[in-house]
């Protein structure tokens, strides 16, 4: 019989087809198994409406075969066929898909879900064979047909015999190339993967006959080799059941299964959303931080199905990044897919689904936050850097989202507490929420600002990472409540009487706090005395929007020219003995006034966690004084 060409400029067309389309070959399998899906919603769909109901739902399937010796991949169903004008039609026409002409000639589209749309996956098959034999018979008719192609140069069309109404398409599998090993495609466990992967939920069996091996009935030593039919996929997809069927341990099991987690998972979140666009997304909170978590190699993203069928391993566009740590999945048929069903179209329904799911996120933390604190505070613990990161990036733009899911440990009691906790507990004096920075919680503890503040009746939050202050700076304030660094000039604990004697006191002291400062070297912008400080002699703050905890953190990032600076005050304890020896020294022994302004810094430096610019010189000034 006379070679046909394809309709479409076939040569140009296909090439791209195998060559551009497609960026991962192993689809092939997933678009042939599709089709055949396809052919069986057909034919079962018709036998419902013609009221022909020769066969049962449990006997439409889905057969793969392998053949090591001739090469060869069959995937075989025994759905709707086609005769040789729809063979023509459907394989000869490339980017025309006879499933979608199916669905759009039902008055009701929603009968059946019909997963073809652009009738090119077939042509995925050229990608890993050199040639590509199709037979099949309709289940009305008794004659079959052989479709043929060795690719773009065309193809034949001739009769067969055919015992059973349905399509066999056959891959002659290519040879091995230095770049490419096509053989693996011809290993059962090959075939399994791909079909887990993507296959998984086709609403068919998908049967593969397997060899095992078994002990000889009589003997403790034979085996002999047992070939039994196996189904490779699971069906029905856990997502798609009424929450009320599945179990704890199921939704846990698919978890750990699916996403490779040794433990458990903190949460579950299981919904089914109809409207104006219906998915159902089964997504978990994981109980721990994957080891590469807070790495730049991290990839956040939930798997995308439609119609149960994988279409993306990893969808970025359904999660923000604070919320990147949540796995899963979303499965929807109402999305637009690219041509390769491998990626998405800019769809703004996506952004609804990814609006929703961020809703959806938010609520479920809020009720874990108060049904069940200790899971709660497992959660921040590994995750909580990511909220305060979300918290500060895009300027604050999702620190509404975000202000009532973070959490610092705080000095009442020393346990963590939610902004709102906080508030809740605030004297009606206090007008700011106080906060310290510092490596550890003890460190905090051990500050002389906190002794004052904690003297007040104040409560402190210690933050303890690196985002804590960029975070409550962007977020500036909470519940009318704004935030206050404990270790910077805006702390104000006194009466306005004591800022008038302070004052006072600073003011006939000039001379000698400019000479302090001028000892400094420039180390700080300025010297002063203080009164909120109980036992301790003196103590660093920042004045300015840069405080000290911001310049450690600056200047530690990678690139960093160490050009990050803030303004210090050395503050004095006005009250403490330290403060009458400096004023008795000056004038009288300046030199010696000096050395106690070097080791006063010195000793703030400790204090607040700086590191001493000259460890030497301080050592040599503490046997000096000690002599």
């Amino acid at each position: 019989m006379a070679k046909k060409q394809f309709k479409a400029e076939s040569k140009k067309l296909l090439d791209m087809m195998v060559n551009s389309i497609y960026t991962n070959k192993d689809i092939f399998l997933r678009e042939l198994i599709s089709n055949a899906s396809d052919a069986l919603d057909k034919r079962y769909y018709h036998a419902l409406a013609d009221d022909a109901t020769g066969m049962a739902r449990e006997d439409y399937r889905i057969q793969i075969a392998v053949d090591k010796d001739a090469r060869t991949l069959t995937v075989s169903d025994n759905g709707c066929g086609m005769t040789d004008k729809e063979l023509e039609s459907n394989l000869g026409t490339i980017a025309r898909s006879g499933s979608l002409d199916f669905k759009s000639g039902l008055e009701n589209k929603s009968a059946v879900e019909i997963i073809g749309q652009f009738g090119v996956g077939f042509y995925s098959a050229f990608m890993v064979s050199d040639k590509v034999t199709v037979e099949s018979r309709t289940h009305d008719s008794e004659q079959g047909y052989r479709w043929v192609s060795a690719g773009a140069d065309g193809y034949t069309i001739t009769p067969c015999d055919k015992e059973t109404a349905g399509t066999t398409v056959t891959l002659h599998i290519k040879e091995d190339t230095d770049d490419e090993k096509y053989s693996r495609y011809l290993e059962d466990y090959k075939i399994r993967e791909i079909v887990s992967k993507y296959s998984d939920y086709i609403r068919y069996p998908i049967m593969m006959d397997t060899e095992t091996e078994e002990p000889v009935e009589g003997s403790e030593d034979e085996t002999r080799t047992v070939v039994k039919p196996t189904q490779l996929n699971s069906m029905v997809p856990l997502w798609r059941k009424n929450k009320n069927e599945i179990t704890k341990e199921e939704y846990d099991n698919f978890y750990q299964s699916k996403f490779y987690d040794y433990e458990a998972p903190l949460h579950t979140i299981h919904s089914k959303t109809e409207g104006q666009i219906s998915y159902d997304a089964l997504l978990y909170i994981p109980a721990h931080a994957s080891f590469d978590y807070y790495t730049k190699e991290f990839e956040k993203g939930l798997q995308l199905y439609t119609n149960g069928v994988l279409i993306m391993e990893k969808c970025a566009d359904l999660l923000p990044d604070y919320f990147s740590f949540v796995r899963g999945l979303v499965d929807s048929a109402d999305l637009t897919l690219n041509i390769s069903r491998e990626t998405l179209q800019q769809d703004h329904l996506l952004k609804i689904i990814a609006k929703n799911i961020e809703k959806k996120i938010k609520s479920e933390l809020e009720k874990l936050l108060k049904n069940d604190r200790e899971a709660y505070e497992k959660f921040f613990a590994a995750f909580g850097l990511q909220l305060k990161f979300g918290l500060y990036q895009n300027y604050g733009m999702n620190k509404d989202t975000l202000k009532d899911l973070i959490m610092f440990r705080s000095s009442a009691e020393k346990k963590m507490t939610t902004l709102a906790e906080y508030v809740s507990r605030m004297p009606e004096a206090q007008k700011t929420i106080y906060y310290a920075c510092g490596e550890t919680v003890d460190k905090i503890d051990l500050l002389p600002q906190t002794d004052a503040v904690k003297a007040k009746g104040f409560e402190v939050l210690y933050c303890t990472d690196d985002v804590d202050e960029f975070a409550l700076r962007m977020l500036r304030e909470y519940d009318g409540k704004t935030f206050t660094n404990i270790c910077a000039d805006e702390l104000d604990l006194d009466t306005e009487a004591e800022k008038e004697a302070l004052k006072a006191e600073n003011d006939a002291a000039k001379d000698l706090l400019t000479f302090l400062k001028e000892s400094l070297d420039g180390a700080v912008d300025a010297v002063r005395f203080t009164g909120k400080l109980q036992n301790h002699p003196v103590c660093l703050t920042s004045e300015g929007m840069l405080s000290l905890e911001m310049e450690k953190v600056l200047n530690a990032m990678p690139n960093a020219n160490q050009g990050a600076k803030a303004q210090l005050v050395l503050e004095i304890n006005r009250n403490h003995p330290i403060a009458a020896t400096l004023k008795a020294l000056f004038g009288t022994d300046d030199e010696k006034l000096k050395k106690y302004a070097k080791l006063l810094y010195a000793q703030s430096c400790l204090i607040s966690g700086k590191p001493l610019d000259d460890p030497t010189e301080f050592s040599s000034l503490v046997c000096e004084l000690m002599v």
